[in-house]
């Protein structure tokens, strides 16, 4: 607790100065004035990554300063939540928030070192993205039904590899077992990239991620897709039912991503990284890249987001709970 007080103190000392000092203020706002680090918490190759980077070489080239991303895998997400928590707030440190860190962490984690609540400033919503449930092709079903009874019919003896605890493919998964009575064993992993690996190799049998990580090896071959997590098919591929339309009523999930900066990050900056991220999301390279993928881009303000994330942490809160969902 001392050191989410600490955190909170410094921020309200940044905050204090920021407010005193209006011309300073004013000049922040002119967002960047030097180079940006986009924290993402997982390895590369997976769908975080792809988001990030795909808005950070749109934000580099509308400001003329460098925006890089840098992948710090560890803990859940905790790594780099930490590491931006402390960062210094005015703009040039901003990190890549998503369901697990957000809304997840908060009830599956007995204790953090911030309060993700409290020692953050929601900037936008970059994207929301399906989930999609893949076996190896090795795995002796064809569909999603064949897949749940061949599961029932061999408790235990399979694995599903996620990119990590509080991942969203630990999440997508977990609920899945939830609703359909499977029992099948979570392998954590550091990142989409290196469970891929194994999965690909058939080590793993199974996995739920999104599309900008796993559409060329379904479209290869190398991986089945059973289901999605959707409400509603996607385009990518109608052929693919959704888990709902199976018998699980209600069911959905799917990845969601947004930018975050540490609290006591002036109000103008936040306006200016949120418009900005607009504008990017508006490019034909991201729009496009985003249509392959089945990926619906955000660019709200705020205060919509912050919106957005209280309705995910009471829907994640709950499941959490009903799943018993722990870090493995």
């Amino acid at each position: 607790m001392k050191n989410v007080f600490s955190i909170r103190r410094r921020r309200l000392i940044a905050a204090t100065a920021a407010a005193v000092a209006l011309p300073a203020a004013r000049a922040q706002a002119a967002w960047p004035t030097k180079p940006v680090r986009f924290l993402v918490p997982f390895a590369p190759g997976g769908t975080s990554e792809i988001v990030a980077r795909s808005v950070a070489a749109e934000l580099t080239r509308q400001s003329g300063q460098n925006v890089y991303v840098e992948n710090k895998p560890g803990g859940a997400g905790v790594v780099a939540m930490v590491e931006a928590a402390h960062a210094a707030p005015d703009g040039h440190t901003i990190i890549l928030g998503h369901v697990g860190t957000l809304a997840v962490n908060p009830y599956m984690l007995a204790n953090q070192p911030y309060d993700v609540n409290r020692d953050f400033v929601p900037v936008t919503l970059l994207a929301k993205v399906p989930n999609v449930f893949v076996i190896h092709p090795d795995v002796p079903a064809q569909n999603f039904k064949e897949f749940v009874s061949y599961v029932k019919a061999n408790p235990g003896k399979l694995n599903y590899g996620s990119a990590g605890n509080a991942s969203a493919g630990h999440l997508a998964m977990e609920y899945l077992k939830l609703v359909t009575g499977m029992f099948i064993t979570h392998i954590p992993y550091r990142g989409t990239g290196p469970q891929l690996t194994d999965l690909l190799a058939g080590r793993t049998q199974a996995s739920s991620a999104g599309m900008p990580a796993l559409g060329a090896h379904i479209r290869a071959g190398k991986l089945r897709a059973i289901a999605v997590g959707t409400q509603q098919r996607i385009a990518a591929m109608p052929d693919v039912p959704t888990v709902a339309e199976m018998g699980y009523k209600d069911f959905e999930t799917s990845q969601w991503y947004g930018i975050l900066a540490p609290v006591g990050t002036p109000a103008q900056v936040v306006k200016k990284i949120q418009e900005e991220s607009f504008k990017a999301l508006k490019s034909s390279a991201v729009t496009e890249r985003f249509a392959t993928d089945n990926a619906v881009g955000g660019g709200g303000p705020p205060a919509e987001f912050a919106a957005f994330i209280k309705r995910e942490q009471a829907i994640w809160s709950d499941i959490v709970k009903r799943a018993q969902i722990k870090a493995d």
